[in-house]
């Protein structure tokens, strides 16, 4: 099926991640999971913000792209948040992106390139005009999970991001076909 890079969110790259990247590998994905912070994970959002800005731009995407040596071209470059963000920098820079997946944010999407979104409604931290632009994208995708919070689809999240069994179980369904229709229009079929 497809080849997907999963780039994590703020918190940093934790059981969950890897968690959402055996779901995708259990679905028949090869699935890549680049470490932007090397090791180092926090526990909540006010942590992982410190955490987030205690490393320059430029190192986490220096950092993203090493991680992109022995990955083949036009893969799906798929991100949590941050990494949503991430996953728009690098397919930019590399400019070999099949497909993107965005959960939890509405980075600046790619024109031509098929992408889909998964967001809370309502999310206190998603910008509302990233948001409108996406949803005038003709080539995105976007679902909106009522009564959810940011990082719904992360079993491991606490306090002001509730994990949701039921929206995080009909995000990854959908991420899924998605993954199945990107993967069978590269075929040609």
């Amino acid at each position: 099926m497809a080849d997907v890079v999963l780039f994590h969110s703020a918190l940093g790259l934790r059981p969950s991640v890897l968690a959402a990247a055996d779901r995708l590998r259990d679905a028949g994905n090869k699935v890549w999971t680049p470490d932007l912070y090397q090791g180092r994970t926090a526990d909540n959002l006010p942590d992982a913000i410190v955490l987030r800005d205690s490393i320059e731009p430029h190192v986490m995407f220096d950092r993203a792209e090493a991680a992109m040596a022995d990955v083949p071209a036009g893969v799906v470059y798929a991100g949590y948040s941050l990494g949503a963000s991430y996953a728009a920098l690098v397919s930019r820079a590399r400019g070999d992106a099949s497909a993107l997946v965005f959960l939890h944010d509405a980075p600046t999407f790619l024109p031509g390139i098929p992408a889909t979104m998964h967001i809370a409604d309502p999310d206190e931290w998603l910008v509302q005009d990233d948001l409108r632009r996406a949803e005038e994208n003709p080539d995105t995708e976007v679902f909106s999970y009522a009564g959810c919070s940011h990082l719904f689809t992360d079993p491991d999240t606490k306090e002001s991001t509730p994990f949701d069994a039921a929206a995080a179980d009909l995000t990854w369904e959908r991420v899924i076909e998605f993954l199945e229709r990107t993967d069978k229009r590269r075929q040609g079929s």
